[in-house]
């Protein structure tokens, strides 16, 4: 029997390794006939987040039209997509200049894309910008910026093509979210507001358009750290807070939220929050616990008001 045992178990080792590999050559293969042909529209694409969803849905065959603020950085992606791509596969991408700071430019590049291809599939909203300070010393007028670019911006652009959208009746909006859309982070409230303000947005529009099968969908990481950031080793038992705030600050890879983003188009996913158990965790405090949520949070600040900071 111990024989039988032995002889059975690389076998089933062997059917498991093959069930993996054929279902991530299914989901795969799923993955690029969603987005095949499609018109999918990047903001931001030169970031590191925009970088990798350009690979993703560049690789999966889809139309990009990629909008950034910088044109020497969306000609260097250009020219990345291109040299590895496979010319019979993919398409050429279309580069915009996007600055969703400045709301009025919004409307023009909305019509230069439509005027290009006829509508927009799947439009990413992904153009974020941070700010990190006490509430008091962030002018009036960086707090306007920041939800310029961080609210009225992704809007704007949201509802110059969504009437195309509509009248097709299909489409897809996804918004690169964070987690400060869920609850709010001492010394980034102009941040959170405007994470907030974009969550609420959407969630509400996702009623308004699921008649006209529009699909509105939101994806919240924590944050999305650069690509060479890694969590130090470090003593985590020195407070809650900063047992907290490392889980919290630690952040996903730019390859894992643009293979979730590509996901989430697949299977038209409504929410996707990723984030370890810690951040979880606290979402659900701040809901069902928030007196102990914001006396932890409370403790945070004063720690940080009188310990300096680390680096």
């Amino acid at each position: 029997m111990g024989v039988m045992a032995m002889l059975l178990l690389p076998l089933l080792l062997l059917g498991i390794s093959g069930l993996l590999f054929i279902y991530q050559e299914v989901s795969r293969l799923w993955s690029k006939s969603a987005v095949q042909n499609k018109v999918v529209v990047i903001t931001d694409a030169i970031s590191g987040l925009g970088k990798e969803c350009a690979r993703v849905f560049h690789t999966g065959g889809a139309r990009l039209v990629l909008c950034g603020k910088n044109w020497e950085g969306l000609e260097n992606l250009y020219d990345a997509l291109i040299s590895v791509a496979d010319p019979g596969k993919t398409f050429t991408p279309k580069l915009v200049l996007l600055d969703l700071s400045d709301i009025s430019c919004v409307p023009d590049v909305a019509k230069e894309v439509l005027d290009c291809y006829g509508c927009v599939d799947i439009l990413i909203n992904n153009a974020s910008m941070k700010v990190k300070g006490p509430a008091h010393k962030i002018s009036l007028e960086l707090d306007k910026k920041i939800m310029d670019a961080n609210y009225f911006g992704p809007i704007t652009l949201t509802k110059a093509l969504l009437p195309n959208m509509i009248s097709r009746r299909t489409g897809q909006i996804v918004l690169v979210n964070n987690i400060q859309g869920k609850f709010g982070i001492p010394f980034r409230t102009a941040y959170a507001a405007s994470k907030h303000a974009a969550l609420g947005f959407f969630d509400c529009l996702r009623a308004e358009v699921e008649e006209y099968d529009v699909v509105i969908s939101t994806v919240s990481p924590t944050f999305v750290r650069s690509y060479h950031v890694y969590p130090e080793q470090g003593n985590w038992e020195a407070s809650i807070w900063k047992f907290f705030f490392r889980k919290l600050t630690y952040g996903v890879h730019p390859v894992e939220v643009a293979e979730e983003v590509m996901r989430t188009v697949r299977r038209k996913k409504q929410e996707v929050f990723m984030a370890n158990p810690i951040p979880k965790a606290a979402v659900y405090v701040r809901t069902f616990f928030p007196e102990f949520f914001f006396a932890v949070v409370a403790c945070g600040v004063k720690e940080k008001l009188n310990v300096p900071e680390e680096g």
